[in-house]
């Protein structure tokens, strides 16, 4: 876990925000809603976050399930759309379903995906890989990867870097990678853009705070696959392919940095959750005026 709390993971995303699509200027104030189900007559296709969104840690929100079948009753599409680059697509929907959801396998779509939709050219290049080790290498078994770890001849010898889970990643390694980065520059490619996710006790650190700390040390800039930037929404509509009208979609989040300027960058409506996640026991409308982030809608609840 993190030591940031709101405020602080708050300022820790305004203070790379150069590095972030910009933000559209509001147009209107956000409507306020309930949840979910006071959405479903604007909307013919839900995009949700998954932190803040379905669960909070390994824990499912209450009542979401049953809101995201009433939406599915209803004709509505729900596909999941999430930063969780740090475990095999089976993982997550082992997971999903653990919780009692009934996701379709093409209907969740990640980070990690969206990473591995723009590697396959450089599949043969050498890879070290910043992930956990026992979530496996599941998806990755076509690539040519190292995992980053204590021997440092690994940093030296990697001819780009993949940032996908931070579970497991120590100060020393960072200073090791940051180290061989400054020697050598090459690619860094981030698969969970992320700064922190909401967890049952607190914030945990993501790939994204140290691939930012990584830039501000190194001048290496990355790239970055997954929220708020277009590639992952990219993904999101081939699969949904032409038949609906941007302004059907909806995308829902807790984070205004990620989900909600993601929506922007996308050209889709967005729905903050103001009741869990990121800005659980704290005022939303204080961090939108903060930051200048505005969502369509102020959901209390998914």
């Amino acid at each position: 876990m993190t030591s940031m709390d709101t405020a602080t993971a708050l300022a820790a995303y305004e203070a790379i925000r150069h590095r972030l699509p910009p933000a559209m200027p509001p147009q209107a104030v956000p409507q306020r809603a309930g949840t979910l189900a006071d959405l479903a007559d604007a909307f013919d296709v839900f995009l949700l976050d998954a932190f803040g969104v379905l669960n909070i840690g390994e824990t499912a929100i209450p009542g979401v399930i049953d809101r995201i079948s009433d939406l599915t009753a209803a004709g509505k599409r729900v596909i999941v759309v999430s930063n969780a680059a740090g475990f095999p697509h089976t993982t997550l929907m082992q997971k999903y379903a653990r919780l009692g959801y009934s996701f379709a396998p093409e209907d969740v779509i990640t980070s990690r995906a969206t990473l591995l939709s723009a590697i396959v050219p450089f599949q043969d290049r050498h890879w070290g890989l910043m992930a956990t080790r026992s979530a496996g290498l599941q998806d990755l078994e076509h690539l040519r990867v190292t995992y980053l770890e204590e021997d440092a001849t690994a940093y030296d010898a990697a001819e780009g870097f993949l940032m996908i889970g931070s579970a497991t990643w120590t100060e020393e390694r960072h200073s090791r990678l940051t180290t061989a980065l400054i020697n050598r520059p090459r690619p860094v490619w981030v698969g969970n853009p992320d700064i922190v996710a909401p967890r049952e006790t607190g914030f945990s650190t993501e790939p994204g705070h140290f691939a930012h700390r990584l830039a501000d040390d190194t001048g290496v800039v990355p790239e970055f696959f997954g929220k708020p930037f277009n590639n992952i929404f990219d993904l999101a509509f081939r699969r949904l392919g032409d038949a609906v009208p941007r302004d059907r979609i909806v995308m829902v989040g807790d984070s205004l940095h990620t989900d909600i300027l993601g929506a922007q960058t996308a050209g889709i409506a967005s729905a903050l959750i103001a009741g869990y996640g990121f800005f659980a026991g704290h005022d939303a409308a204080e961090g939108i005026e903060r930051t200048g982030i505005s969502p369509n809608y102020i959901l209390d609840r998914p």
